[in-house]
């Protein structure tokens, strides 16, 4: 057990630790530890590799109150050579009988840095109604939607063109003819329109730059339209154009100090880092990715490393080491991410050029736990349905089931599948699916030996492999189990009342600098 205060000291540390939260996101999301790490116990076998790659790193384990869930991870982690792990005493509700500040949302401290940007910086910002108005004046402007690609497809501003992230200086630019032309950057909210914005003004360009005030959720609130399904994205600037690209960052590197290494030092530092963790991240696009990447890292398109940080690094004080092709969107991650106050970032020096371990598959995270071999085909399972011979759980997001899920499927927490199959009369036979099934196979391993009466079964690749063997999917007809607190919803991810919850969201967004303010566990480097 660790106390509170000793905890307090340890995230105030310069010491590599990792507070993993193992509640669901839902339940996180309402209230958490500033520097902690959501990673439900649900997801435990499938996260904990990427979030923690060094089997000796400082792990403290965290639940509400109680410290039944934190000894259940710690004897699975145990179990994995994790062995250097604490549980918080007391939990959430004891750390706040201390005293001690705790915040709402997710990717605090992402979000945090961009009021932090915008106030340091003075990033200048435009409202919808200004906006609005340029565009019907039809005023020599240029809007850059700063979100992937699914999120911009979803809802965009009129005429936006999409380059997520870091993309913004690798394909916007080349976009920007006239030095007189006005750069409006714009996401869902605040954080990636003004991160987005103070890296177009970092470089030097010569335009009058803007984030959008509180994005398309500002737009949509002020009463304007937005687009469905846009289609117009920054192309991929050419070999030449990303020559030009990668000198017109060189003041980034020289005012934020970026270092770089070599492959063979990287090479080197994996071999003998034995007990720090090392993060080796290709900031390109997914598709880029996709193509090929050197072998071991792991896609995290720049602009949402640095919105999601929590996401992709799970212990502070770590290694990081950012790769793209030519150095330019390494240097913006590694930029901001020197800014939120990560000191051991580098650059891999050359980006991909030359680099002989290159590949085109796919990485796969180690995935810990015993899977269960009791699959079934979709064709078996489309037939058992079609007799109303089965009952059929899916456990992958309540999102995703939301958006699209097997005809007859209902939905529930893997936490929650002894009490609901519990309550299963008419049926012998249970089917758990998943996004991929992995997720599936661990939870029927967990029930083979609970429930000796009915025959348990994962769906063999899951709901993607149901869809690839060209077999429907719905949205309507959603049967929900239990309560949905796996993920923190979106404000426009609620059918009902959407706009209030945007109205919530963008003033908690705001109020989180002077928030994080009280703790002294997060500061930002100011830097001349």
């Amino acid at each position: 057990m660790i106390t509170p205060l000793k905890l307090k000291k340890l995230l105030n540390s310069s010491q590599e630790i990792a507070l993993i939260d193992l509640r669901e996101e839902g339940d996180f999301g309402k209230e958490h530890i500033l520097l902690a790490t959501s990673l439900p116990i649900s997801q435990l076998e499938l996260r904990i590799d990427s979030l923690v790659p060094n089997k000796q790193t400082k792990i403290i384990l965290m639940d509400t109150c109680n410290e039944i869930i934190p000894q259940l991870a710690k004897k699975s982690l145990n179990k994995w050579n994790y062995n250097n792990i604490d549980i918080l005493k007391g939990g959430l509700e004891n750390w706040k009988k201390t005293g001690h500040e705790i915040y709402s949302g997710v990717n605090v401290p992402s979000k945090a840095f961009g009021e932090y940007v915008e106030n340091t910086y003075k990033t200048p910002s435009l409202k919808p109604e200004e906006l609005k108005k340029l565009i019907e004046d039809k005023q020599d402007i240029l809007i850059f939607d700063a979100r992937p690609n699914d999120e911009y497809q979803r809802m965009s501003i009129p005429g936006a063109i999409d380059a997520p992230g870091v993309e913004i200086v690798n394909r916007a630019c080349n976009l920007i003819t006239n030095p007189d032309t006005q750069i409006i950057v714009n996401c869902a909210g605040r954080t990636r329109s003004i991160i987005g914005a103070q890296s177009l003004i970092n470089i030097g360009l010569p335009n009058p730059i803007y984030a959008l005030e509180n994005g398309t959720m500002g737009w949509h609130l002020s009463g304007y339209q937005l687009e469905r399904g846009a289609a117009k994205y920054a192309r991929c600037p050419s070999i030449n154009e990303k020559k030009g690209l990668r000198r017109l960052v060189e003041k980034v590197v020289k005012k934020y100090n970026v270092k770089f290494l070599d492959y063979d030092v990287f090479l080197e530092m994996k071999k003998t880092n034995k007990k720090s963790n090392l993060y080796f991240l290709d900031v390109r696009s997914p598709k880029e990715y996709s193509q090929t990447h050197i072998r071991g890292s792991r896609n995290a398109p720049g602009g949402q490393l640095v919105q999601a940080t929590d996401k992709y690094i799970g212990v502070r004080n770590s290694k990081i080491i950012l790769v793209d092709d030519t150095e330019t969107r390494s240097i913006m991650t590694a930029s901001w991410l020197i800014q939120m106050g990560w000191t051991d970032v580098y650059v891999l020096k050359n980006g991909m050029i030359g680099n002989p371990d290159l590949t085109s598959s796919s990485f796969k995270p180690k995935i810990y736990g015993d899977p269960s071999s009791n699959s079934i085909p979709p064709r078996q399972l489309k037939s058992l349905l079609e007799r109303d011979q089965c009952f059929l759980i899916d456990i992958s997001t309540s999102l995703k089931y939301r958006e699209g899920h097997i005809p007859g499927s209902c939905w529930s927490l893997r936490s929650a599948l002894k009490k609901e199959i519990s309550k299963i009369n008419k049926y012998n036979k249970v089917v758990i699916t998943s996004d991929d099934g992995t997720l599936a196979s661990l939870a029927v391993k967990d029930l083979e030996n609970y429930f000796t009466e009915k025959d348990i079964f994962f769906l063999k690749g899951g709901t993607k492999h149901w869809e690839q063997n060209k077999y429907l999917t719905e949205t309507k007809n959603s049967n929900f189990l239990c309560d949905t607190k796996d993920v923190q919803y979106k404000p426009y991810d609620h059918s009902e009342e959407a706009e209030k919850f945007m109205i919530e969201y963008l003033e908690w967004e705001i109020n989180l600098l002077d928030q994080i303010n009280i703790n002294n566990s997060l500061t930002f480097p100011t830097f001349n």
